[in-house]
């Protein structure tokens, strides 16, 4: 993408963190030798289970989980799936039953065989509504898992055509079944083990996490032995971590520091990803009426947001379909338009002089200009005569939140779907029953309802544009942009980025 001129750079961020000063916390990005790599992170781990809770649909915390869990389907950097844990699976003829074919020869970090047993109980625990996982409605669609030799096999309760892309999606993660039985779940937090690259060696809650290289890992032990990542979620505190040398490795800080960083002596990385930014609007209050919604989705120039605030970073949309997912429509549009705004906002009595007024919720620093951006929104906003008031709050509160359907009217997230299939986008964001959804009209209910069991896959897809449109036109939801995601890291260690967003230490090699 062309970068466009700007203005000028920022200057270079004073921030410090404060950190425990062990003596292995010692590597300096001017090392050439990176003994121990250290990647300071945009947020914290509140849980070691990846498959329960609100961080299990954290997309940010993947990457976390990924270093230490296997998934049942690998899938890589191009998002295509590839064997993992299983090496094949599929349906039987009539759909009416799964099957999955287990690696042999896989061990736990605690040195345990890694078995079908395994993967049957994993499947079983979180298809439970007892355990709490926020994806039950999809693993319940399975029942009677059950294991014959390597492969594991599970009875159909309802058709879903994504089951095996959940696979290496959120909470697909496969859990050690005796282990965890034995230490119960507060043991499993204390000392979690997976198959993955790295095993956990020490955890500190809101401080970091060091990883120890897993030497027998199949598929090939990681060329960094110890990896440290501290939990930094201030952005310039970020750009300081990097710059001093305190980290060798950072990800989502503001654009403009990824140039000057960048043109220095750090090195860079920046592609579009899977995760895209929106604002959900709660069905209250004014968001009832479609004037408003309408308005406020007509009153927002993207292009100048992607422009202006993110360096010319950034792809505008207008679903929540990137040009890489399946139900991507091109002619589904929702043009910047602040004339046709007003006039809306008129017919419900609204204007400069007497705005429509409601909260707006989001991030701050969590994503590289998230609250700078819902602050041109707002300036956007109060032209045709939408006031609106930031309300700021950590990423755990919006999913605290929104599972609970207690969003601000509007409120602003990045969505990820790194599947990139319409169920897992525009679905579970838009889908009243969905816990991750705020907008609860059955007239989309409705219209989503069929397409969750729709075998024929081109009826399918072309039923979610069908839906996608529909929300357009309704302005039930204000689509942003696809994210680029930025990188930066010292001379000595080679980045490979994952278009899921993921940020893997296991793909980092030696520079």
């Amino acid at each position: 993408m062309t970068k466009l001129s700007r203005r000028g750079l920022l200057k270079a961020s004073a921030a410090t963190v404060t950190f425990a000063a062990t003596g292995s916390f010692a590597s300096m990005v001017a090392a050439q030798e990176i003994d121990e790599l250290i990647v300071a992170y945009n947020v914290n781990l509140p849980s070691w289970d990846p498959t329960v809770g609100a961080s299990a649909v954290n997309p940010t915390i993947q990457g976390l989980y990924q270093s230490v869990f296997d998934q049942y389907i690998l899938q890589k950097p191009d998002l295509k799936p590839a064997p993992g844990l299983l090496t094949d699976w599929g349906w039987n003829e009539d759909y009416s039953q799964v099957w999955m074919d287990v690696r042999e020869g896989v061990t736990w970090h605690d040195g345990s065989p890694f078995t079908a047993e395994d993967v049957a109980w994993s499947l079983a625990r979180v298809a439970d509504p007892a355990t709490g996982s926020p994806i039950q409605f999809v693993w319940g669609t399975l029942e009677n898992h059950r294991v014959e030799g390597n492969r594991v096999i599970a009875d159909v309760k309802q058709f879903d055509p994504t089951i095996f892309k959940w696979m290496y999606f959120l909470t697909g993660y496969v859990l050690p079944k005796a282990y965890y039985e034995k230490v119960g779940p507060d043991g499993f937090e204390a000392a979690p083990i997976g198959t993955g690259p790295y095993m956990v060696e020490k955890y500190e809650r809101n401080a970091y996490v060091r990883l120890k290289a897993n030497e027998n890992y199949w598929g090939g032990a990681p060329e960094f032995k110890t990896v440290t990542i501290k939990f930094v979620t201030d952005a310039a505190a970020r750009v300081a971590e990097v710059e001093s040398g305190n980290s060798h490795v950072t990800l989502e800080i503001p654009y403009e520091e990824f140039d000057r960083l960048k043109a220095g002596k750090l090195n860079g990385v920046t592609a579009p990803i899977s995760d895209i930014g929106m604002i959900f609007f709660n069905d209250i209050d004014v968001m009832t009426d479609p004037n408003v919604r309408k308005a406020a989705v007509m009153a927002v120039d993207k292009q100048a947001i992607v422009d202006r605030l993110l360096s010319g970073y950034g792809v505008p949309i207008d679903t929540l379909e990137t040009p890489e997912y399946d139900a991507y429509d091109p002619t589904i549009k929702t043009p910047y338009d602040p004339e046709g705004a007003k006039a809306l906002l008129a017919k419900s009595g609204y204007s400069t002089d007497n705005p429509v007024k409601f909260t707006i919720q989001t991030t701050r620093g969590f994503k590289p200009k998230d609250y700078e951006m819902v602050q041109a929104i707002v300036g956007l906003w109060r032209r045709v005569g939408i006031e609106a008031t930031i309300e700021v709050y950590e990423i755990a509160k919006h999913y605290e939140l929104r599972a609970a359907d207690q969003l601000a009217p509007a409120a602003f997230y990045n969505w990820g779907n790194s599947v990139g299939d319409p169920t897992t986008s525009t679905g579970f964001a838009m889908y009243g029953p969905s816990p991750h959804s705020v907008w609860d009209g059955q007239d989309l209910i409705d219209m989503i309802n069929p397409l969750w069991g729709e075998k024929d896959e081109a009826k399918r897809i072309d039923g979610w544009k069908k839906v996608d449109r529909y929300i357009a036109e309704n302005a039930l939801v204000l689509p942003l942009l696809q994210y680029e995601q930025p990188i930066v890291f010292a001379s000595g260690v080679k980045v490979t980025p994952h278009a899921s967003g993921a940020l893997l230490p296991a793909l980092m090699t030696r520079g």
